[in-house]
C-alpha cells in the first residue's frame, strides 16, 4: 500500500530524514515511532505529499506519487493539530471536507451521516465543534479524515489529551476500519497504545530507521532481560534473566521466597534501549 524507497529530506543543514526505506502492507496496522525531532513527521508529510522528497520515491498502492491529486484522494488524514472549525458544526465540518474530496449531492449526505455515526457524534452533530470536549473534538477530527472512505489513513497522535473512554472508543474505531479492510499508518508517544493496536512497528531515530518488525518480535530482539524483584528471609533481592520461571523456582526450593514480582520487557524498554533515555525537546 505504502513503499518508501531511499528517502531523504534536509532542512539547511539539519537532514530531517536519510536514506529511509519501508513498505507498508495493506490492511495493517502500522506504527511509527521515535523521539522528538527523530523525522516521523517528516516522514508522513512525504508520504501523503506535502512535502516532495530531495531524494527518493513514494508510491502508494501502486498508483504513484502522492503528488497526484487522484493518488492523494486515497488518502485520509487525522493530523496531530486538529483540522476543524469550531465555529462550524460537527456536521458541517465533515461536509465541508467532504466536497473537498468531490463529494456532492446524495452521496455526500450519505458519506458524513455515516462518519459521524461511526464516530458516536450523530446525536451532537448540529452542535459546534467549540461546545465539543477534546475526546469529541478528536473524534471529529477522525470523521474528517474518513468521510471520502479512503484505503489509506494517517492518525498522527490521535489520542493526545483524552479521557480514558475516548481513548478506547478511538481504539475501537481505528480496530473496525481495519476490519474493513483499511490501511492505517499510526504515529504515537504512548507505547501501549502502539502495542495493542500495531501489526508491525518501526522505531525511527535521525531520520533512519532502528527497528522494523512485529511487537513480540521487537520485544524478543531489543527488549532485553525480565526483571525478578523478590522478597527473601535476607532481604530484597533483584535478578536480571532471561528464565525468570527457573529464578522463582530456585528461590521457592532454597525455602526463603516471601513474595515477589516479575517485570517483563515490553515495547517501551524496546524504545528506550534504542533511541536512549536522554531528554529531547
Amino acid at each position: 500500500m505504502v513503499k518508501l524507497a531511499n528517502l531523504r529530506k534536509t532542512f539547511g543543514r539539519i537532514v530531517a530524514v536519510d536514506d529511509l526505506s519501508l513498505e507498508i502492507q495493506p490492511g495493517e496496522v502500522f506504527g511509527l515511532l521515535g523521539p522528538n525531532g527523530a523525522g516521523k513527521t517528516t516522514t508522513v508529510n512525504m508520504a501523503i505529499g506535502l512535502l516532495r522528497p530531495d531524494a527518493g520515491t513514494v508510491e502508494l498502492d501502486g498508483q504513484g506519487s502522492p503528488e497526484q491529486r487522484a493518488v492523494r484522494r486515497k488518502i485520509g488524514v487525522a493530523p496531530q493539530e486538529m483540522a476543524i472549525y469550531t465555529e462550524l458544526t460537527g456536521e458541517e465540518n465533515v461536509s465541508f471536507f467532504g466536497r473537498l474530496q468531490g463529494l456532492t449531492g446524495r452521496e455526500l449526505a450519505k458519506r458524513v451521516a455515516w462518519s459521524l455515526d461511526f464516530v458516536g457524534l450523530t446525536d451532537r452533530r448540529r452542535d459546534r465543534a467549540k461546545t465539543y470536549s477534546g475526546g469529541m473534538q478528536r473524534r471529529l477530527n477522525l470523521a474528517i479524515a474518513i468521510v471520502h472512505d479512503p484505503d489509506l489513513l494517517l492518525l498522527d497522535e490521535p489520542t493526545v489529551g483524552v479521557d480514558p473512554q475516548s481513548r478506547n472508543a478511538i481504539f475501537e474505531r481505528i480496530e473496525a476500519l481495519q476490519e474493513r479492510g483499511r490501511t492505517i499508518v499510526y504515529t504515537t508517544h504512548y507505547m501501549e497504545e502502539a502495542q495493542r493496536l500495531c501489526d508491525r512497528v518501526c522505531i525511527i531515530d535521525h531520520g533512519e530507521v532502528l527497528a522494523l518488525d512485529t511487537v513480540d518480535a521487537l520485544i524478543a530482539t531489543h527488549g532485553g532481560n525480565s526483571i525478578v524483584r523478590a522478597q527473601t528471609a535476607e532481604g530484597e533481592t533483584r535478578i536480571e534473566t532471561d528464565d525468570p520461571v527457573a529464578e522463582l523456582k530456585r528461590l521457592q526450593e532454597a525455602g526463603t521466597l516471601e513474595h515477589f514480582r516479575v517485570d517483563r520487557p515490553d515495547l517501551e524498554q524496546v524504545f528506550l534501549n534504542l533511541t536512549g533515555r536522554h531528554l529531547r525537546d
